[in-house]
């Protein structure tokens, strides 16, 4: 009998062995793909960051088309993001406040993945009438900037600004781009694989950085 006890028991163990070793990955998997990052629209977002004309916009925000130039004197438009997450940010190069800490954190980012082609950087600079191609060529070079992982633009301050504004939701002010017009925002803004909002950090706090890798990690779960 205590035999028979010893065997039913044996089976039992092996059968529930079994059973865990086909639930647990399930579970996991199911959970793991149920976690994502949430999308977000203008009007998920903090109403002062947001341009007034498209506060009400609920759903299917993207980043809009642009065109810019790099450190290098090269174009750069939404063509060299495709199929690309990036941080972005807004700074510019003679900043002595917020942009310093924020330089040194997005460099964090930058060596993290220096090696992981599906995430790219870009900054762009809010004085453009200053900050000229060699302006930005000097700056990259003294933070660091690897230049194939990370754009440091110039071009139209209008455009510029409309980007902030009403593509990126990151301007704490109202304007138009004009003469008097200035942006001073610690802003990082994540972007996924279909130009879409997925996070908003405080780039000027170091702490913030561990959760931007890690929401970066989740969200190249959802490409595999």
């Amino acid at each position: 009998m205590n035999l028979a006890f010893f065997k039913k028991s044996k089976y039992t163990f092996l059968f529930l062995i079994g059973l865990s070793l086909v639930v647990l990955p399930c579970y996991y998997f199911l959970v793991k793909v149920d976690k994502k990052l949430p999308v977000y629209s203008p009007a998920d977002i903090n109403p002062k960051l947001v341009d007034k004309s498209i506060r009400m916009f609920t759903k299917n925000h993207t980043i809009k088309d642009f065109e810019l130039i790099n450190q290098n004197g090269e174009k750069i438009t939404q063509e060299n993001y495709t199929d690309k997450i990036y941080v972005t940010d807004f700074f510019f190069a003679t900043c002595k406040g917020i942009c310093i800490p924020m330089a040194t954190n997005m460099i964090e980012l930058q060596d993290f993945f220096k090696d992981d082609n599906d995430v790219m950087f870009l900054s762009h600079t809010v004085m453009p009438e200053k900050d000229s191609v060699p302006a930005l060529k000097a700056y990259s070079k003294r933070i660091g900037v690897i230049d194939d992982k990370w754009n440091v633009v110039t071009g139209n301050k209008k455009h510029i600004y409309e980007l902030a504004r009403k593509s990126y939701c990151a301007a704490l002010t109202e304007g138009d781009g004009g003469d008097g017009d200035f942006i001073h925002t610690e802003n990082f803004i994540l972007i996924d694989k279909k130009r879409r909002i997925r996070g908003i950090y405080d780039g000027t706090k170091f702490k913030n950085m561990q959760q931007i890798i890690d929401d970066i990690l989740l969200l190249k779960e959802e490409y595999k």
